[in-house]
């Protein structure tokens, strides 16, 4: 009789260890890549990206809490992880033909004179001229592209299910993009994320020569139609 509680004292004993030994080591493990993503921020070079992006999967929360107790902005740890996550994912990008790319634009973008009207698929854009989106949709489809102007994920759910692209672009806020690729992930898409140049809800702003870059990774200059290059690269909505 006395033997059981023994043995369940030793087995909680040895259970409390293991946790013991595993905390310890996911705080070393989240030093590391703290250590690491901290030095990639500073240089502007992204060293040992796949080990970090897999660390932080079983690591996030302590990373976070490191991350601000080394005084880092929320924004540029975003900025790191969507930078980590492009650059993992560039070459299975540009192994895709621009015909099975979808390329997802946030409706902030948009003049406050817009005309365009909410369909199922997203803004329909007229090509009015009041902002520059309508002349980059155009090159973007040229080039093969599905171009979509989205309020929000629900409508990119529901046109990857619909048009089945393998790979696709979101451009967004810090947040949104974020989200967009964790989303994209999930869905098994390949995916690249393109960030606004300042947040909010009305005329928001876009580096296009960022997003031709993207845009264009893998694809044959032939493909590329002439106005790419003649336009110039503004990014106001009301520069066009």
């Amino acid at each position: 009789m006395t033997l059981v509680p023994v043995t369940i004292r030793g087995i909680v004993f040895l259970v409390g260890e293991i946790t013991l030994v595993i905390i310890i080591g996911l705080f070393v493990l989240s030093l590391v890549l703290v250590w690491i993503s901290i030095i990639s921020i500073n240089t502007g070079r992204l060293f040992f990206p796949r080990f970090v992006k897999a660390g932080m999967v079983f690591v996030e929360g302590f990373a976070k809490a490191l991350f601000r107790l080394f005084g880092l902005e929320d924004s540029e740890v975003l900025t790191f992880f969507i930078a980590l996550h492009n650059s993992m994912n560039k070459q299975s990008f540009a192994e895709i033909p621009p015909e099975e790319r979808a390329i997802f634009f946030p409706q902030c973008l948009r003049s406050s004179r817009c005309p365009a009207n909410l369909s199922p698929e997203g803004i329909s854009c007229r090509s009015c001229g009041a902002c520059s989106i309508g002349y980059w949709r155009k090159v973007l489809s040229a080039m093969g592209y599905r171009v979509f102007i989205v309020p929000g994920s629900s409508f990119i759910k529901r046109m990857v299910r619909a048009y089945r692209p393998r790979a696709i672009i979101g451009v967004g806020c810090l947040s949104e993009v974020k989200d967009g690729l964790e989303m994209s992930d999930k869905m098994g898409l390949v995916s690249m994320g393109v960030v606004t140049q300042k947040d909010g809800c009305v005329e928001t702003s876009v580096d296009w020569e960022k997003v031709m870059d993207v845009a264009t990774l893998g694809v044959d200059p032939a493909k590329i139609p002439r106005e790419a290059g003649d336009a110039p690269f503004f990014s106001s909505p009301s520069q066009e």
